[in-house]
């Protein structure tokens, strides 16, 4: 039989009806039966899955049995990541790199340490003989999330070793991956500004003497130029989204994945598939359509009576994209402040007044203030609310020239750092595949031959 392509919207509509009807779960069985949703508890702390020595975030401490909200806290192997941000931050130095060596090796490296490193670490940024034309050339896409995914993927063709889990070969993979996540993203998006945007194309080579976020700016920008300041910013903004711990959706589905005995390539792309959604990595491209929604619906951006007014009719799904949330507020684990966005807000300054963007720095804090004043107002004080990284790190992207179709992309180029020491962690010391359990909630029916069906 042959369809129209009406008559194929038709009966995808009518087997969808069937989908709803089918897959309906009643929302009560989920607490009669205490389930985990989320994989988190019912005082908001989550479900132990595993002991990791990678990261540790800290939004709460128990006191007699109950959690208390603290201010945020971020540890790399146990040393602050504001320690470390505001070390190379006030030295004038790159430390994305030195973050890397930490994350993956388990040690801060001392200079020679490093200097070999970041040398070893240049070198991988070289992708294979015919790579970027093949796999990324030859099939464009809109989303460089996914182009990033396919290239992890095809590069397991390109490996010579790329089923052998030993510890030295995770630590090659790794070390290769993390160099050439920029490339990939860079010519990926380049590629895409070629074919669906009309752009001319430009694919730069990286400079070995330039550190990951000088190289990012070198490769993304048609003229190759930036600032120390931009390049700094960026270096930063690498720092505080390398690792969130191993509960964090992306390195838990690369644990979950690495757990299986797969391949990197294959743990990799599913970790980048993760962080793909807008509830995870995509979060900060949601604040800035909020961000754009408010200004042009809020008369006088000046106005915080008039910001936080129109803040509660998103929460009421009148406004915006009438989902009721306001994006960048609110954190499975921070409760009082998220150290991150404290870093951001901190070192972003300069940067918003060499950019002359004050009037835009302004508004997205009258936005954390009206929207934690209008969530504190329905919540009476249940649950403690602050402002997630995902609330500026959009607007200091776009403040550094940086397309919004490249956001997610640079969470991955930092997270892959994270999401390679989780997954060593995984293979050598997990020696268990992850299987949680889930309640059946189904009838038992006798099967009924074709013939007797209605």
């Amino acid at each position: 039989m042959q369809y129209s392509q009406q008559m194929l919207n038709n009966y995808i509509a009518e087997l969808s009806n069937d989908v709803k009807h089918n897959y309906s779960i009643d929302p009560s069985q989920f607490s009669s039966y205490n389930i985990k949703r989320g994989l988190r508890n019912s005082d908001g702390t989550g479900v132990l899955a595993g002991v990791t020595g990678v990261g540790s975030v800290r939004g709460y401490q128990m006191v007699d049995g109950e959690p208390e909200s603290i201010p945020g806290q971020l540890f790399y192997r146990g040393y602050n990541v504001i320690d470390i941000v505001n070390s190379h931050m006030e030295d004038g130095t790159f430390g994305f790199e030195e973050v890397v060596y930490l994350l993956l090796l388990g040690q801060l490296p001392n200079k020679e340490q490093l200097a070999r490193f970041d040398s070893l670490l240049s070198a991988t940024r070289k992708l294979p003989a015919g790579f970027t034309e093949d796999m990324i050339i030859k099939a464009p896409s809109r989303n460089v999330m996914n182009k990033l995914s396919r290239g992890v993927l095809a590069l397991y063709s390109y490996d010579d070793n790329p089923d052998d889990n030993s510890i030295e070969n995770l630590v090659r993979q790794s070390i290769e991956l993390i160099g050439r996540f920029p490339v990939i993203v860079a010519n990926a998006y380049s590629v895409k500004k070629h074919y669906y945007d009309g752009d001319s194309l430009f694919i730069h080579v990286p400079d070995e003497n330039l550190s990951v976020a000088e190289n990012f700016l070198y490769i993304l920008r048609p003229d190759k130029k930036f600032t120390s300041l931009e390049a700094h910013i960026l270096d930063m903004m690498l720092i505080l989204h390398a690792e969130h711990g191993g509960g964090n959706n992306s390195a838990f589905t690369c644990r979950v994945l690495s757990s299986t005995g797969t391949d990197t390539y294959g743990a990799i792309a599913g970790a980048i598939n993760a962080l793909k959604g807008p509830l995870h990595g995509g979060a900060n491209a949601k604040v800035m359509e909020m961000y754009r929604n408010i200004r042009e619906n809020v008369r006088d951006t000046t106005d915080e009576d008039a910001i936080y007014h129109y803040l509660n009719k998103i929460l009421d799904k009148e406004a915006n994209d009438k989902s009721g949330k306001i994006y960048g507020l609110g954190h499975a684990v921070y409760t009082v402040s998220d150290p991150r966005t404290l870093m951001l807000k901190k070192y972003a300054r300069e940067l918003v007044e060499s950019k002359g963007c004050i009037e835009d720095f302004n508004l997205m804090e009258s936005i954390e203030r009206q929207g934690l004043r209008a969530l504190s107002s329905r919540l009476g004080g249940r649950k403690r609310i602050c402002a997630n990284v995902d609330m500026y790190s959009g607007l200091i992207y776009q403040m550094l020239g940086i397309p919004e179709d490249l956001f997610t992309p640079l969470f991955a180029i930092a997270r892959i750092a994270g999401w390679c020491a989780h997954r060593i962690e995984e293979v050598y010391t997990g020696g268990r595949i992850i299987r949680p359990a889930y309640r059946a909630v189904m009838n038992r029916e006798p099967y009924v031959p074709m013939d007797e069906r209605e």
